[in-house]
């Protein structure tokens, strides 16, 4: 009898990624790239495609990519050129979408990415700077469709991965390690629910130990880390189920309802040649100086793990706290500033790591949200070490200050929230709670330590929140 063993499939794997610079104006025109203006106000004859109107490039694009292209390790074009891609699309003014095919700004690159499984690199094959088409929104109440060009022409970059990668936990940590380096380089906020970090994923499959690929489908409307990686599961199976069945692979592009989990056809696959590119004509060649080339180099910043070892030897707090604070700039920032202003580097990362955190769950927000400055934590945590407010108080108006940036020393004065330290004052309260409770003090006195905790919350009630704990502990004890 001859059993049949089941086939392995190995996963192969491939990003796309499309990053939004941070720049202020768009790549060839100057309208603003600002996120959320009113339809089509963000807009000029450049960035709506009118004739006889021509781009100049912004410099700062250009500095960005290069930025970005050294932090992973590539090599960088210093002669490069623009090119024309070209397709009809609607939201696509004019006609072709200027991008970069024959000279990339970055070539051979790599990113190395830390899973369960240990350390790998990633290669990535070239990082290309190119403009955004426009947005269309389609109307269901009114049966059409309606186009805005705000987005047409904000500048990305795209990165173009080795089909190194093997499963959606290397993939996630790719792009979390992108994510973090382009935003240490304060190239993009890399929020990917606003579009301005967005990835497409090209995957095929092979049968296990086999060297040649399979055919790839591209995924697209992938806009969170999750929607990634119930993508790429499902496609997974989807072509293994194809291929136990005796079908083929279509090479095209899916777009994937995370809501459904399923994806379904777009159109059949480009390649390069359906794109007709040829060099734009109205845009010079770029050239990057040896000069400027090392002026860049010298600006980039210190990322995570050059920050992760030198917080480890300069501030006395735990290794998760570091790992968790070096995980966005943002977080990092504020907790440096903070303790420049402060010095005190473990109390500013106790109210990061537990209220910062906390709300920021309760919120869904994400830590480049964070809206409270450096100088407001330090006001709050002197509040506290000079018992202007006790604990509880502090987290009161933590809260208050994380939605809006409260100044704490104000608010704690005009809402009246100073702890009460007159010990006559303490003293009647404590009286007065220790002749409302006397089961809670014939319980301390036949030995129930608990019993002073209830007296305690009792006094702290009688005095809205504003006595100082530890005062109020030590009468409770004195008069007991």
């Amino acid at each position: 009898m001859v059993i049949k063993m089941a086939k392995q499939y190995e996963t192969v794997i491939g990003l796309e990624v499309h990053v939004e610079l941070a720049t202020k104006t768009k790549i060839f025109c100057g309208c603003s790239t600002a996120f959320g203006g009113a339809p089509n106000t963000h807009t000029c004859p450049v960035c709506t495609g009118m004739p006889g109107s021509l781009p100049v490039l912004n410099k700062k694009v250009l500095e960005y990519a290069v930025a970005v292209g050294l932090a992973t390790n590539c090599t960088i074009t210093q002669f490069c050129k623009f090119d024309r891609k070209n397709y009809f699309y609607p939201d696509n003014p004019q006609n072709y979408q200027i991008s970069q095919l024959y000279l990339p700004i970055c070539r051979n690159g790599s990113v190395e990415i830390e899973t369960e499984t240990g350390k790998k690199q990633v290669g990535i094959h070239e990082i290309h700077m190119e403009e955004d088409a426009g947005k269309l929104i389609h109307d269901e109440w009114e049966d059409c469709s309606l186009v805005d060009y705000n987005r047409s022409g904000v500048p990305l970059i795209e990165i173009v991965s080795e089909p190194d990668m093997r499963s959606a936990e290397e993939v996630i940590a790719y792009l979390e390690k992108l994510r973090m380096m382009i935003q240490y380089l304060g190239a993009s906020d890399c929020k990917l629910q606003e579009g301005s970090m967005r990835a497409d994923v090209n995957l095929s499959v092979r049968e296990a130990g086999t060297a040649e690929f399979g055919t790839r489908t591209e995924m697209k409307n992938l806009n969170s880390f999750r929607a990634i990686a119930n993508a790429i599961e499902g496609e997974r199976e989807r072509q293994i189920d194809l291929i136990e069945s005796g079908q083929k692979v279509v090479q095209e592009t899916r777009r994937w309802d995370d809501g459904k989990g399923e994806s379904y056809a777009m159109r059949s696959k480009e390649d390069a040649q359906d794109y007709r590119y040829f060099p734009d004509p109205d845009l010079v060649p770029v050239v990057v100086s040896d000069e400027w080339l090392a002026e860049i180099k010298a600006a980039q910043p210190e990322f995570r793990t050059e920050k992760m070892a030198r917080y480890k030897e300069e501030y006395d707090i735990p290794d998760y706290d570091i790992e968790i604070i070096t995980g966005t700039k943002r977080m990092a920032d504020l907790f440096e500033e903070t303790v420049k202003l402060c010095g005190q580097p473990k109390k500013v990362s106790n109210w990061l790591m537990v209220e910062t955190l906390r709300l920021l769950k309760e919120k869904e927000m994400e830590p480049e949200d964070i809206r409270f400055s450096p100088e407001h934590l330090a006001g709050l945590i002197r509040l506290t070490d000079e018992k202007v407010i006790n604990s509880t108080v502090a987290k009161e108006v933590f809260e208050v200050m994380f939605e809006n940036d409260t100044d704490p020393e104000k608010y704690v004065e005009e809402k009246g929230l100073k702890t009460v330290s007159d010990e006559g004052a303490l003293r009647k309260a404590v009286e007065d709670v220790i002749a409302a409770n006397p089961k809670s003090v014939e319980d301390y006195h036949n030995g129930k330590e608990k019993a002073i905790g209830f007296l305690v919350g009792q006094t702290m009630k009688a005095m809205k929140g504003k006595a100082e704990p530890g005062m109020v502990n030590r009468l409770l004890k004195e008069l007991l």
